[in-house]
């Protein structure tokens, strides 16, 4: 996450109280339809049958038109969590449908923002949904964990801005004008991530260093400064990396949006979007979109509190899991074993496994959807923190395919946390959408072996697509993907900047550990829109030897590559493997390679 030292920031383009339960101004949802009527039969004994439904406990403040003092309200939360980076503070604000006037939604840390109707249309906002960065003196590169989802916004102004970093997506939105990405002055900005919305008028992301965005519709895009991806996107501009940096798929392989949460009459349910192919632009578009409710009576709907052994006798009744805004603390995985399950998190929900277990792990089966939480290791290490499928899974998922869709991992910052691995990907055709997958450079519990974590992301599955992956600052290879037929649409990386010398990232007779790998067996394999950069500030001299690291071979391709040293703090020699030029001086002008081999 480009983000601690802001004089490695400058693009290249020029410088431009935790709350109460159930508040008075959030009247209308708190305790809803859907409650299961059903109760265990006479006379059973443990483990008692759980129900599903119920309410969606205190920090989930639900807000319809007639709602009073939802200004008030707003401003409350935000100023609790504007500055609130490793608090423990969760907070889902849901918008019944409807539409509502003169709105200034400030969204802070750990805070979704989120319509509950079936289209973004059906709740909207007069107003803005506002992301800047007077906190952090207009740098947005920390502007973390927090999401938008489900609106129409008619900005105050024309444009609506979202000036945010990794871990903050904006799914499903309809602005009616135009998007600023870049916070106010235009400072320094580093995210991020759009997908399934339509921006009536220009997207501008100003001093936005990467961004990625899939099967939207945009009126334009101004302009970019090093890698800016888009696969399905109407409107995107045409491919031109490296100059301007734009890669541009015309459509998406595969692609399945995010499971969301909506209210149907008085009665929630969650919306399963179908699998599309080779897709392109909004689901929404054109009437009810094409998926599948579930009620929430099929849900067990998990508190801070709950602990495994719970969650796990939901999950082996058949419930699927909703886990409401909080910190859970397990000391067991959340075992998925049944297929089509669903885990949604509202609000940056967080599981932290205690004693070194891993957080969850998901059997080799189809059509589990993970979705919208937050995995922070815990202080004994744990071998993996998210297990897609096990070691040798082998079943054809082709037709249904697991999805891990706005699930974020975070080894320290919060406190120590050490893990090996943060998520192993074992299950054939998963798909990984949007994920920020980051070892902290600052926070608590920072050092070289203090949060000490050596891989990222492994892929050893077939036929793994993975769109949006954020990997950053692993002691060893952020990325090895050993899965055939992998594919990879918009990478971005840092090296960790923590390495105290040369031999401490020494790989055998490389210099250093590539930020992404394909294994060497490896026979296809396929990527576009990669970026990996450096800043070694303990000790600029390191020297890292490429980016990216393949296999020699016809059937593995990359498109779209870059490497940068920020500031001068550490070098490339190469792209990828032995190809592409150094990185040079403290310009921070990346090196690019179009296409390899």
């Amino acid at each position: 996450m480009p983000a601690s030292s802001p004089s490695s920031r400058l693009p290249s383009i020029g410088r431009r109280t935790v709350l109460g339960a159930a508040a008075a101004t959030a009247p209308a949802v708190l305790g809803l339809s859907g409650s299961a009527s059903a109760s265990p039969a006479a006379g059973r004994k443990k483990p008692r049958k759980l129900q599903g439904g119920g309410d969606l406990g205190p920090n989930v403040i639900v807000f319809d038109p007639a709602t009073p003092g939802i200004q008030a309200k707003l401003d409350e939360i935000f100023k609790q969590q504007e500055s609130a980076q490793f608090g423990p503070g969760r907070y889902a604000l849901l918008f019944k449908p409807g539409t509502y006037h003169g709105l200034n939604a400030q969204i802070g840390f750990y805070t979704s923002i989120m319509g509950l109707g079936l289209s973004p249309d059906d709740t909207t906002i007069n107003g803005d949904v506002t992301v800047d960065a007077g906190w952090f003196q207009g740098n947005a590169t920390q502007n973390f964990w927090r999401s938008a989802e489900n609106l129409a916004l008619v900005p105050v102004n024309g444009t609506n801005r979202w000036a945010v970093a990794q871990a903050a997506p904006f799914r499903r939105m309809h602005v009616r004008g135009s998007l600023n990405l870049a916070p106010d002055g235009y400072g320094w900005a580093s995210g991020g991530y759009i997908a399934d919305s339509r921006i009536d008028g220009q997207v501008g992301p100003y001093s936005q260093q990467q961004w990625y965005t899939r099967d939207s519709a945009v009126g334009g895009w101004t302009n970019a400064v090093w890698n800016m991806v888009f696969s399905g996107v109407e409107g995107a501009p045409a491919q031109g990396f490296p100059n301007p940096p734009y890669t541009t798929l015309d459509t998406t392989p595969v692609s399945r949006e995010k499971p969301f949460l909506y209210l149907d009459g008085a009665e929630y349910k969650v919306f399963l979007p179908e699998k599309r192919t080779d897709s392109r632009g909004v689901t929404w578009g054109n009437g009810t979109p094409r998926g599948t409710s579930v009620p929430l009576t099929r849900f067990y709907v998990a508190k801070p509190g709950d602990s495994a052994a719970t969650l796990n006798q939901a999950l082996a009744q058949g419930l699927h899991l909703l886990l409401t805004p909080g910190i859970y603390h397990v000391d067991q995985p959340l075992q998925v074993d049944r297929p089509d399950t669903v885990v949604l998190g509202l609000g940056y929900a967080t599981l932290i496994p205690d004693n070194g277990a891993t957080a969850m792990k998901v059997a080799d089966v189809d059509g589990v959807r993970l979705a919208g939480f937050l995995i922070d290791a815990g202080t004994v290490n744990s071998e993996t923190l998210l297990e897609v499928g096990p070691q040798g899974a082998s079943k054809d998922h082709s037709a249904n395919p697991v999805t891990v869709q706005d699930v974020f991992v975070r080894v320290g910052g919060a406190g120590a946390g050490k893990a090996t691995t943060c998520i192993v990907v074992n299950s054939r055709h998963t798909i990984v959408d949007h994920t920020w997958v980051w070892r902290a450079d600052h926070g608590e519990g920072v050092g070289w072996d203090t949060n000490r974590c050596d891989y990222g992301v492994v892929v050893n599955g077939d036929d793994v697509l993975a769109t949006g992956l954020f990997v950053e600052h692993f002691n060893k290879y952020d990325v090895q993907w050993f899965g055939e037929r992998g594919r990879t649409i918009f990478f971005q990386n840092e090296k960790a900047y923590d390495a105290p010398n040369q031999a401490a990232i020494q790989n055998g007779s490389t210099k250093g550990y590539a930020a992404y790998r394909v294994g060497d067996d490896v026979t296809t394999h396929e990527a576009w829109g990669m970026g990996s950069y450096c800043y070694y500030n303990v000790d600029p001299t390191i020297v890292q030897h490429h980016g990216f690291a393949a296999p020699d071979t016809p059937g593995v391709r990359f498109h779209s590559l870059s490497v940068v040293s920020l500031s001068g703090n550490g070098q490339y020699e190469c792209v990828i493997n032995d190809t592409g030029s150094p990185t040079s001086g403290t310009n921070t002008v990346p090196s690019t390679v179009v296409s390899y081999p």
